[in-house]
């Protein structure tokens, strides 16, 4: 007996040695501080977007205690001070996040929670299949089986939403666009049939892949691939569009002269809206990608300062073409004036424009000078004025000259063209009775004008001639006053010359 006492005191005093921790420690933690995450609990999900509420207890209160940190992936979410300890985690986006609490009191070292596993999904749709638990618990590369149903549900989803839209646009919308009189509908509704459809399908295929837990480098990669498909189908879609749109302009233009005119001034302005909305589709595709394009838009503000300073006539030039083609002072074939030079417009071009002379000539005229210079445009006047004044020979008798005042009333009187006619004798000119002659051509055609021009004047010369009314041209009639004492002194003057000797 006494050996069996003697013998446990020994294993006793080897434990209390060997083993400090089992008692001694054990009573001294008790005593310390514990802290414990109650809030969420394991294994929580949540909606993207949603605020998860954070709240930690501490097992005994001590007075040294400064604050309490939430963690989420080592990551500070959230500092309390005073109690309750709790705060709430804001905006959350998709993910799986191991969190913590961690209790730093004044003095000593801090103390750690359990770390609880939430999972925040990357979208709200997920068909109710998260919840059924065979789904859940079933699991292919430690993906839970219902993220492969969901996916696969958004996938025909794609599919089928592309489908109908295919038929609403060919079928039920174009059946209404074929009851009305304008073209337009049709046109645009060829337009949206193709970019509609890869629209709906990527944003569906998007939201069924996102219902995977991806790892971050290929949830981002999918992201931007998605985003750089949605953004080039849109571009595409705007630049089918500018040409909708200008191709219906054109169509519009029914007069020959605004067709000429309008030949060059499409090309131009379609480019142009072209390249614009190229390079906004490049920049807000990178801004959503993730790249600072502030950097490359201060380049491209740099760059364009440059070319301006260095291109300063071009530009002036090209400025200059845009105001014609904007204001458009003139047209294809229209007859101008301006500051030196004149014709007939043949072209209207980014740099220059090209007038045709009446001799034949062609001229070039830069741009920049027809946007400074004062343009007379003759073909746009509305109607031809005519001045002309007939001159009578000054042996016309008074009543000759009142019949021919009449003849031309008459004739002028008696054509369609004419208007607004004025006739009077006017003046005794140098060598002829003037009569003025002022009359409006009702029209713009100027080779219609030299035909009625010659018309009139011809019935006018007839009957001039059969009333025996005679037309003046510049004359001067010169009187010699014959002197008998000039004479005389010429003949004396003759018969006392002496001749030359030989």
């Amino acid at each position: 007996m006494t050996l069996k006492i003697h013998a446990a005191m020994r294993v006793y005093v080897m434990a209390m040695l060997l083993l400090p921790g089992w008692v001694c420690p054990v009573a001294a933690q008790s005593a310390q501080k514990s802290i414990r995450l109650i809030e969420p609990e394991e294994d929580s999900r949540f909606n993207p977007g949603t605020n998860i509420l954070l709240r930690a207890v501490i097992g005994t209160e001590q007075a040294d205690l400064r604050q309490v940190e939430f963690l989420a992936d080592g990551q500070l979410i959230g500092v309390v001070s005073n109690r309750p300890y709790s705060t709430t985690w804001s905006n959350v986006s998709a993910g799986t996040y191991q969190i913590m609490a961690r209790a730093i009191p004044a003095t000593g070292a801090a103390l750690e929670s359990d770390t609880v596993h939430v999972r925040v999904y990357n979208s709200r749709l997920t068909f109710g299949l998260d919840r059924i638990p065979l789904l859940e618990k079933i699991k292919f590369f430690d993906i839970p089986l219902w993220q492969y149903c969901a996916s696969l549900l958004y996938i025909f989803l794609a599919f089928y939403v592309s489908k109908f839209l295919d038929f609403l646009t060919r079928v039920w919308l174009k059946r209404w666009a074929t009851r009305t009189a304008t073209r337009f509908d049709d046109l645009l509704l060829d337009l949206l049939n193709g970019p509609t459809k890869i629209i709906a399908f990527v944003i569906f295929l998007r939201i069924g892949l996102e219902v995977f837990s991806w790892p971050v480098l290929v949830r981002n990669f999918l992201g931007k691939s998605f985003t750089i498909i949605v953004a080039l189908s849109l571009t595409y879609t705007v630049l089918k569009f500018i040409d909708l749109v200008m191709g219906y302009w054109k169509d519009r233009t029914k007069a020959e002269v605004d067709r000429a005119f309008d030949e060059q001034l499409f090309p131009i302005i379609r480019k142009s809206l072209k390249v614009f909305v190229v390079v906004v589709g490049v920049l807000v595709t990178l801004d959503n990608i993730g790249v600072n394009i502030t950097a490359a838009i201060a380049s491209l503000s740099i760059g364009g300062l440059a070319v301006g300073l260095a291109a300063q006539d071009t530009l002036a030039n090209l400025f200059g073409a845009v105001a014609v083609f904007v204001d458009k002072p003139f047209r294809i074939g229209d007859y101008i004036e301006l500051d030196g030079a004149k014709g007939n417009v043949e072209s209207i071009g980014l740099r220059s424009t090209r007038l045709r002379h009446p001799d034949g000539h062609l001229i070039t005229v830069p741009n920049k000078t027809m946007g400074n210079s004062t343009i007379t445009n003759v073909t746009r006047r509305p109607r031809i004025k005519t001045e002309l004044n007939l001159g009578l020979t000054y042996e016309t008798p008074t009543e000759k000259v009142r019949q021919a005042v009449a003849i031309l009333q008459e004739i002028y009187n008696a054509h369609k063209m004419t208007s607004e006619l004025l006739l009077s004798f006017n003046r005794f000119a140098d060598s002829s009775l003037n009569i003025s002659v002022i009359h409006w051509w009702e029209g713009t055609d100027y080779k219609a004008y030299l035909a009625g021009m010659q018309e009139m004047n011809l019935a006018i010369k007839e009957r001039f001639d059969a009333e025996g009314i005679n037309f003046a041209f510049p004359s001067r009639t010169l009187y010699v006053k014959q002197d008998s004492e000039w004479r005389m002194s010429k003949a004396e003057h003759q018969e006392t010359a002496v001749p030359p000797s030989n």
